[in-house]
């Protein structure tokens, strides 16, 4: 699938993958902006938290890490993209 057509797919709550990463078991998915395992704490004063803490979209890594992901232009522009 495309791009656009993933990105449908995250915004429903599903892991998306690429064919063409090179690492095994890799996903992204995304984060929800209740989901940032801060509770009432916050690094800083914030004032209306619910208002700053925004959506994002995490990676599981081949290394069984989870960090925060961001499209290269080729990902953009692939079309080998599935549901994970």
């Amino acid at each position: 699938m495309t791009f656009s057509d993933a990105l449908e797919n995250l915004k429903q709550g599903k892991r998306i993958a690429r064919s063409g990463w090179n690492g095994k078991g890799m996903w992204i998915v995304l984060v929800p902006d209740d989901s940032y395992g801060l509770g009432s704490k916050v690094p800083f004063d914030w004032g209306d938290k619910e208002n700053h803490l925004k959506q994002w979209i995490g990676m599981k890594t081949a290394d069984n890490g989870f960090v925060p992901w961001l499209a290269s232009q080729t990902d953009v522009l692939a079309d080998d993209w599935d549901i994970a």
